[in-house]
C-alpha cells in the first residue's frame, strides 16, 4: 500500500510545526523559548496520535547574552559572544592562526588574542569542530578567542564553548564575520587588541520530549532530533527541520503501526547546542535503545546524508530505502560525534546522524542569524520524510541488523579518524 507517500506529500502538518518553532524565536538553551518550543513539539507529537507525550525536565547551566565588542585601535568591530564564554575582558598581541589546524596551535601564545576561521581546507582529512579549536588556545595559553566565519555576507557565527565538567569557558569568546576577520587579519595582527564580553550565566531548566508509536515492545528504535537553537536566529535549518521531520515522521508512523515489529521511540532533546546535554541526560540512564535515528541538519539540501559510524546494518537499511526509490542517499561509515545519536553510539549502541548534502564543508547559514525558513524548501521536506519514514520502518524490523559494537571498537575507530586527540583535549572522550 502506497496511500501513505501521496499523504505525506500534501501533509502540512511536519512543515507547519516548522513554522511554528520558527516562529517562537529565541529557543536559546534553558530560555522561555525553548520551553515552549517543547511543548509546542510534545503537543504537535499528541495531536499526530503518538502516545504518552511528555516533557522530561532537567537543570542545565543556563547563558544570557549580553554585550560583546572586538576593539582594534579606535576601531569597535561588531562581533557576538559565544554561548558559555565567560563574562571577561583580555586585550593581547593578534595571532592570526588561519584555519586552525591542530598543528597551528603548537607555539606558545601565552597573553595573545587567537583568531581562527570557522572551517578547514579540503585537504585535511577531517572537520576541526569549534571547540577544539578553542580548548587547543586555551592550552596554548591564549587570553582570548576570536572565531571568525569562512561564509561572507557579514554574519559572525556562534557555538558553544565550555564542557560537561566546567559549563562556562575558560577565556572570553566571539565570533565574527568573515569580513571583520579579514580586516583584523590585515590591519592588526600582531598588535593589541580587546575582546570583550558581557553576559549572564544562572542556573535554569531544560527538558526533552518523549512519546511513541507502534507496538509496545520492549525496545525501541529512537528517532530524535533536537528542539534548541542558538539565540541569534529562527534555528530553521538547525534544527527546527529536524524536530518538525520528527513529528511528520510520526504521523506517518501512526499510519504505518502494523508495518512496525519494534516500538519507535520518539525523542525531542532539548539543550543540544551547550553540548548535548540533554540526549546525554536520557543516554546515561535509558536501557531500551535497539538504534538511534538522529535527524540535524536535514533539508539543508535533497540528498540526505547518514553517519553511521561501523553499523552496517543501519547503512544498509538507508542504501536499500534509496534503491528502492531510486533516490540518492549518501551513506558515510565514519563516526560523527557532534549531535545527540553521539552519546548513545558512545556506549556501543547502534545509531546515526542524519544530515544532508550541500555540496560545502562547514555548517552554510547553520549558526548565524542567516539559519531562516527562506533557505528551505517543503517539496525537500515532504521527500525526506518519506525516505525517513521508510529507513524507520527498516530499522524496526524484528530482523534488523543492529548489533552494538563493543566500546573499545568504537574507540579505535575515532583514532584512526583523527578525531580522538581533539576529543580529549575537550573532555568529549568517554573511553
Amino acid at each position: 500500500m502506497t496511500e501513505w507517500i501521496g499523504d505525506t506529500f500534501t501533509s502540512d502538518v511536519g512543515w507547519s510545526h516548522l513554522e511554528r518553532l520558527v516562529d517562537i524565536g529565541d529557543r536559546m538553551a534553558g530560555s522561555d523559548g525553548e520551553h515552549r518550543a517543547l511543548e509546542a513539539t510534545r503537543e504537535a507529537l499528541a495531536d499526530v496520535g503518538a502516545r504518552d507525550a511528555r516533557v522530561d525536565s532537567f537543570p542545565v547551566q543556563g547563558w544570557v547574552r549580553g554585550d560583546s565588542a572586538v576593539v582594534a585601535g579606535d576601531r569597535t568591530l561588531p562581533s557576538i559572544a559565544l554561548p558559555r564564554s565567560p563574562s571577561a575582558s583580555a586585550t593581547g598581541r593578534l595571532v592570526d592562526l588561519g584555519d586552525g589546524l591542530p598543528a597551528d596551535f603548537d607555539r606558545d601564545l601565552s597573553g595573545d588574542v587567537v583568531l581562527v576561521s570557522s572551517t578547514v581546507p579540503d585537504h585535511v582529512d577531517r572537520f576541526i569542530h569549534r571547540r577544539e579549536k578553542y580548548y587547543r588556545a586555551v592550552e596554548a595559553g591564549a587570553a582570548a578567542f576570536v572565531f571568525r566565519n569562512h561564509v561572507p555576507g557579514q554574519l559572525p557565527p556562534t557555538g558553544s564553548v565550555g564542557t560537561e565538567d566546567a559549563p562556562i569557558g575558560d577565556i572570553p569568546a566571539v565570533g565574527v564575520s568573515k569580513e571583520v576577520g579579514a580586516q583584523l587579519a590585515r590591519r592588526d595582527a600582531d598588535t593589541a587588541v580587546t575582546v570583550r564580553v558581557d553576559c549572564e550565566v544562572p542556573e535554569a531548566e531544560s527538558g526533552n520530549v518523549h512519546a511513541d508509536v507502534g507496538p509496545d515492545t520492549d525496545a525501541a528504535v529512537y528517532l530524535t532530533s533536537h528542539v534548541d537553537a542558538h539565540d541569534i536566529a529562527e534555528g530553521a535549518l538547525d534544527n527546527g527541520a529536524g524536530t518538525a521531520m520528527v513529528v511528520e515522521v510520526a504521523r506517518v508512523l501512526t499510519e504505518r503501526a502494523d508495518d512496525l515489529d519494534t516500538r519507535v521511540h520518539l525523542a525531542c532533546f532539548g539543550s543540544e547546542e551547550v553540548g548535548l546535554v540533554g540526549s546525554g541526560h536520557d543516554a546515561a540512564t535509558a536501557d531500551d535503545v535497539r538504534a538511534v535515528c538522529n535527524l540535524d541538519g536535514v533539508c539543508a539540501g535533497r540528498t540526505l546524508k547518514a553517519h553511521v559510524g561501523g553499523f552496517d546494518g543501519v547503512g544498509d537499511a538507508f542504501e536499500r530505502v534509496g534503491r528502492r526509490y531510486d533516490h540518492p542517499v549518501t551513506v558515510v561509515p565514519e563516526h560523527l560525534p557532534h549531535s545527540d545519536h553521539w552519546p548513545f553510539v558512545a556506549r556501543g549502541l547502534p545509531g546515526c546522524m542524519v544530515s544532508a548534502e550541500t555540496g560545502d564543508r562547514g555548517r552554510g547559514w547553520g549558526h548565524t542569524e542567516a539559519d531562516t525558513l527562506d533557505k528551505l524548501e517543503a517539496r525537500t521536506f515532504r521527500e525526506q520524510a518519506v525516505l525517513l519514514a521508510e529507513v524507520v520502518v527498516e530499522l524496526a524490523r524484528a530482523d534488523a541488523d543492529l548489533e552494538p559494537l563493543p566500546g573499545e571498537q568504537v574507540a579505535a575507530a575515532l583514532e584512526t579518524q583523527g578525531e580522538a586527540e581533539g576529543m580529549r583535549l575537550t573532555g568529549d572522550w568517554p573511553f
